[in-house]
């Protein structure tokens, strides 16, 4: 792979976003990488950043072809609980996104400059009936969330994609994200970020999902560099167009609440189950990752005690209150 790569990253704003290009960064050199989000202020200092609506196509390939970028992370979105109270909208954002950077993809295979596309794909893809322990690779995917609803159209728009144009586009799974660099935001799993503010602030945590409603989780560490493994992997290696599941530990308020607590004894929390709960119940409890192992190496790093004295010891409470 061409080590000379110019990335851009839409949704730079976002918990992936902002530490992605950071890494991206130190990876490629600061220069050749582009931070990009709709909002006009670059909330994380990004060397280089700019104002792109990932909905306005000619804008997006306007942008591709002045700076002459060769991979497009296309994380902006919509999430789970937000894309809830806003259906459509959640809809516009997520299929559009998609479509137009595979699209610009398209158009710039048929001129012999292609892009390597990242875009992640999400557990709000599978369902009610998709086996909750150990979930598959492939296996009944029957989601319940508009959010759950455009990843598994996108997962199948990325592999069409590949098939009839060979567009080069990868995707994660992701678990839930949990992260100290970002403040809680729209999702069903962000009471595993919001949790650790109120344990630093001294208060008792309410959680909006019940004690023992276990997800997988991934830690940030170990999701960006999952993506970026991913995309650097020679394209050969790449066996699933659609979506790789990517597993990093799996757990539920309870035993996040314990964990907490053998840090900071007087934490405490309560449970007041919200709307979040029926979208938490459709998803898996475990990922099996052997794919993503199998094809390019994946595998974890970061368990949940590490990642519990990680977070206490760099939560910055000032982003917010918790959610």
């Amino acid at each position: 792979m061409n080590t000379q790569q110019r990335i851009l990253v839409i949704g730079a704003n976002g918990q992936i976003g902002s530490e992605l290009v950071e890494a991206l960064a130190a990876q490629h050199g600061a220069q050749n990488v582009i931070a990009a989000d709709i909002s006009p202020n670059n909330l994380y200092n990004a060397a280089r950043y700019t104002t792109l609506n990932v909905l306005d196509k000619a804008a997006l390939a306007a942008l591709v072809a002045s700076e002459e970028i060769t991979q497009v992370y296309q994380l902006a979105a919509m999430l789970s609980a937000t894309g809830e109270a806003a259906p459509l909208k959640a809809w516009t954002l997520n299929m559009d996104g998609l479509l137009n950077i595979l699209e610009v993809a398209r158009e710039r295979n048929a001129v012999g400059k292609p892009l390597r596309i990242f875009w992640p794909s999400s557990i709000a893809a599978f369902g009610p009936s998709t086996p909750a322990q150990d979930t598959p690779q492939t296996t009944v995917m029957d989601p319940t969330t508009i959010y759950g609803i455009s990843k598994l159209a996108g997962e199948r728009l990325c592999e069409y994609y590949f098939i009839k144009y060979g567009v080069d586009v990868r995707s994660i799974r992701y678990p839930g994200i949990i992260s100290f660099k970002s403040p809680p935001g729209g999702g069903t799993t962000d009471y595993a970020i919001a949790i650790f503010h109120s344990a630093l602030r001294g208060e008792r945590y309410v959680s909006f999902l019940g004690p023992q409603t276990t997800l997988p989780m991934i830690y940030m560490p170990d999701a960006i560099r999952a993506t970026i493994e991913l995309m650097d992997a020679p394209a050969e290696l790449i066996k699933v167009r659609s979506a790789y599941n990517v597993a990093g530990v799996s757990f539920n308020p309870e035993q996040l609440a314990a964990a907490i607590s053998r840090k900071l004894p007087d934490f405490k929390i309560a449970y007041q189950p919200d709307s979040r709960q029926a979208i938490a119940d459709t998803w898996p409890q475990s990922l099996d990752d052997a794919a993503a192992t199998a094809d390019w190496g994946w595998q974890a790093r970061i368990g949940i005690d590490e990642m519990v004295a990680d977070m206490l010891a760099n939560v910055d409470v000032s982003l917010g209150k918790a959610a």
